[in-house]
């Protein structure tokens, strides 16, 4: 939509968020608190030869003071009471705390900032239980189900050369055509890594036919998709970008979308899980060493332990007491996503979750925003993975969640209770 045909108010908020989009492109988070693919070598080298210690990479500095007074500009600028204004606020301000936590790396501040941005293992979810406590459920029930329920094509390793040619060939056929590279990283410590246009895989590292599924759900068509949509969003241009206040919503999202697809097992919500638990136990003083032997003890090899514990202790000391908090916003986020999807077909509102898909934002957000999508302010997304465009099957399987969920197990009393059903 042209500036000119903008309501004033509309166009003033669009002005704001095109200063908080170019002020907040330097604030690269996730990429900036990681470590080189160097600091893994260095210490499964020394791991081997039993002379492992605490890693201690040493961050760059960093001052992003300018882009700080620029979002602090923009909060006073913003209306409070209007849709975009609060976007904008609450947006500012959580790009404000990232630029804080990127000028405080290595210290433990970063863990207090961390908890601000994205919360902590004792988090309360709908229904009362805290995350942590919905983590140690998922790893009790994997630890209780044998490895060989696995069918023999789902232990085949798939390279990332292999892994990267069916992504591309995937990708190019949704697309038709070439709008997202998939490309081999050697310097990637995680497995992968989604932007708008490029998804990275780590070289050398070997895939499962689940890393399949889930990669092409999660990290492109609920990431890419959403950084796309987001593109073209005249009035929103921030709506393209990672802001760590949407970073629940978008890995909820991303892990619902696995869910949903059958792409997710229950190894994949063992690691997300025990990922909860590591950061609960650096929180309460474990370092470095004793959340890698966690990792190891709970069944990953040294290389995939080391990437886990680094995760852990992405920004911070690795000597115990502190932790980059991030990893707790997935089971939350997909908890979150799954009631507000329920909550949707409830109220007639399904149209909200494929709203959601049209750039990076939070549920809260989606909900404000209707009044803006319906006057054609913001553009509704060009792009949608197939789950949501097949709108009576997502209604179908809400619907049977909606009734399935009134069953309480703990009236079944025993086997035979069962079989009667």
């Amino acid at each position: 939509m042209a500036d000119s045909t903008l309501s004033a108010d509309i166009a003033h908020h669009a002005a704001l968020d095109a200063r908080m989009a170019k002020a907040a492109k330097s604030i690269r988070l996730l990429s900036l608190v990681s470590w080189p693919a160097s600091e893994q070598q260095t210490f499964l080298a020394d791991y081997a030869q039993g002379r492992a210690k605490l890693p201690a990479h040493e961050y760059p500095k960093h001052d992003f003071s300018d882009a700080r007074r620029e979002f602090e500009a923009i909060i006073a600028a913003a209306d409070p009471a209007h849709p975009l204004g609060i976007y904008l606020v609450e947006s500012a301000r959580s790009w404000s705390l990232a630029a804080e936590l990127l000028e405080q790396l290595g210290t433990p501040r970063v863990s207090e900032l961390s908890v601000a941005l994205f919360g902590k293992p004792e988090h309360i979810l709908p229904g009362g239980a805290t995350t942590r406590e919905a983590a140690n459920h998922f790893i009790a029930i994997a630890d209780e189900l044998d490895r060989e329920l696995l069918a023999p094509s789902e232990q085949v390793a798939i390279s990332a050369t292999s892994l990267s040619l069916q992504l591309q060939a995937a990708l190019d056929d949704y697309f038709d055509g070439r709008v997202i590279t998939v490309e081999l990283d050697p310097d990637l410590i995680a497995k992968a890594a989604a932007g708008a246009t490029r998804i990275r895989l780590r070289a050398g590292a070997a895939f499962s036919d689940y890393d399949r599924h889930q990669l092409l759900q999660h990290e492109a068509f609920v990431h890419s998709l959403t950084a796309l949509n987001g593109q073209r969003q005249a009035v929103l241009p921030s709506m393209a970008l990672s802001s760590p206040r949407t970073t629940a919503t978008q890995e909820g999202l991303a892990t619902f979308a696995e869910q949903i697809t059958g792409s997710i097992d229950i190894e994949r919500m063992k690691r997300v899980s025990l990922r909860i638990e590591a950061v609960a136990m650096a929180l309460d003083g474990a370092d470095f060493m004793a959340v890698f032997r966690y990792f190891l003890d709970a069944g990953q090899n040294e290389t995939e332990s080391f990437t886990s514990a680094q995760r852990v202790f992405r920004g911070v000391p690795t000597s115990g007491g502190a932790a980059f908090t991030k990893d707790t916003v997935y089971l939350r986020g997909l908890i979150g996503v799954h009631t507000f999807f329920r909550w949707a077909l409830k109220h007639g509102k399904l149209r909200l979750c494929r709203l959601l898909f049209a750039g990076k934002m939070t549920l809260a957000d989606v909900q404000r925003f209707e009044p803006l999508f319906d006057s054609g302010d913001l553009s509704p997304p060009r792009w949608l993975p197939e789950w949501v465009e097949r709108a009576n099957g997502l209604a179908g399987m809400l619907a049977f969640s909606l009734f399935a969920n009134r069953i309480r197990l703990e009236q079944i009393v025993d086997a035979e209770s069962v079989a009667d059903l």
